[in-house]
C-alpha cells in the first residue's frame, strides 16, 4: 500500500452496510393445528357426545310370527374438555417505533407479527403435549385437555412401566415407560386395533428421528438411485397399510418426539371461544402495549379412531 493512502480503517464517516431483510428459520409450520375441524365454542367448558352400537350378533334369528322382544338401548356418552387462554404480547417504546430501521417499518406491527407465530407454535404443542383438562380458578389457569390424555383403547407403549391415562376422558395423563426402538410391528398392532375399533386414520404423526426411522421400515429398507434424474430416494412420505394408506407427517413443534400418532384427523378439532386477537393495552408512559389473545379447547371427537405408538427412543 502507497504511502499515507486512506483507507477504510481511517475513515469515520462511511455508512454501515445492514441488509433491508430479516432472515428468520424457526419452523411455524402447525400441521395438527392446521388439519383438524375448527368448531366454535360458547362456554368455557365445551362438551360433545360419543355413540356406541352393540357387538354384532350371530345368534340373531327369530321365530315366525313371534312378538317383538324390545331390545336394550346404549345411551350416548357426554364428554367435555375446558377452554384454555393463551397469549402473547408486545412492547415497543416510542424512540423505537419513530427511529430508521432495517427490514421493517413498524417495530410494533413486526413485534405483533412475530407474537402471532409464537402464539400459533405454542397451541400447537399445547394441543400435543401430556396435558390434563383443569378447571382452574382465581388463582391457576385453566387448561385444555390435549390429544395424549385422550389416546387409550388403541396405543402400543412400554407395558413394563408406561401406563395408559386412567380414563379416555381428558382427565388423566400419560406415564412415559421406558423408551424403546420404534418398529414396524408395534405400527401394525395399533392400525389393527384402530380399523377393529372403527377407525381409518389417514395421518402418521412423529419426529424428524422416527420419521427417518420409518423410512427404513420393510419395503424402504434400501435407498433407490434414479441415474437419469441423478436422484437418490431414501424416504417415505405415505405408508400403505392393510386398512390404507396414512400419510406420514414429520411434526417440527411436538414436543413429543417420543410418540408417533396414529390419526383421524376429523375426529379431532380445535373449538374456539374467542379468536386470535390483538388488543391494545393501556399506555403507562413512553411505550405502547398489545396483547395477542385467544381462547380454545379440543374436540376429541372419539378416541377409538385413532392411536400411538409410544415410548420411542428419538436419538
Amino acid at each position: 500500500m502507497p504511502t499515507n493512502t486512506f483507507t477504510t480503517y481511517d475513515a469515520k464517516g462511511n455508512r454501515e452496510d445492514l441488509s433491508d431483510i430479516i432472515y428468520r428459520v424457526d419452523p411455524t409450520d402447525t400441521p395438527f393445528c392446521s388439519s383438524v375441524a375448527k368448531v366454535k365454542a360458547t362456554a368455557t367448558t365445551h362438551e360433545w357426545q360419543t355413540q356406541a352400537l352393540r357387538a354384532a350378533s350371530t345368534s340373531n334369528a327369530v321365530l315366525e310370527g313371534m312378538d317383538a322382544v324390545i331390545n336394550a338401548r346404549t345411551g350416548t356418552v357426554r364428554l367435555g374438555n375446558i377452554c384454555q387462554i393463551s397469549d402473547e404480547t408486545a412492547n415497543v417504546s416510542g424512540t423505537q417505533e419513530v427511529v430508521d430501521k432495517a427490514g421493517r417499518d413498524k417495530e410494533m406491527d413486526y413485534q405483533v407479527l412475530l407474537s402471532g407465530l409464537e402464539l400459533k407454535r405454542d397451541m400447537e404443542a399445547i394441543l400435543l403435549t401430556n396435558q390434563a383438562k383443569a378447571s382452574g380458578d382465581s388463582t391457576t389457569a385453566r387448561t385444555c385437555a390435549s390429544v395424549l390424555s385422550w389416546i387409550k383403547t388403541n396405543a402400543d407403549y412400554n407395558t413394563s412401566d408406561g401406563v395408559n391415562p386412567s380414563a379416555a376422558d381428558g382427565t388423566g395423563t400419560r406415564t412415559d415407560g421406558t423408551q424403546r426402538a420404534f418398529t414396524e410391528a408395534q405400527l401394525k398392532t395399533v392400525l389393527n386395533a384402530t380399523w377393529a375399533s372403527g377407525g381409518d386414520p389417514e395421518t402418521i404423526m412423529l419426529g424428524g428421528f422416527n420419521k427417518q426411522v420409518m423410512s427404513g421400515f420393510v419395503g424402504r429398507g434400501t435407498p433407490t438411485e434414479d441415474t437419469k434424474n441423478k436422484k437418490i430416494v431414501a424416504a417415505v412420505d405415505l405408508y400403505e397399510s392393510d386398512f390404507g394408506t396414512l400419510r406420514i407427517v414429520p411434526n417440527r413443534n411436538n414436543p413429543r418426539t417420543r410418540d408417533a400418532l396414529i390419526l383421524q384427523m376429523n375426529m379431532w378439532a380445535i373449538s374456539t371461544l374467542r379468536n386470535m386477537k390483538t388488543i391494545d393495552l393501556a399506555i403507562t408512559g413512553d411505550s405502547r402495549q398489545k396483547q395477542i389473545i385467544t381462547e380454545y379447547s379440543l374436540e376429541a371427537r372419539n378416541e377409538k379412531a385413532s392411536g400411538g405408538v409410544f415410548d420411542l427412543t428419538t436419538s
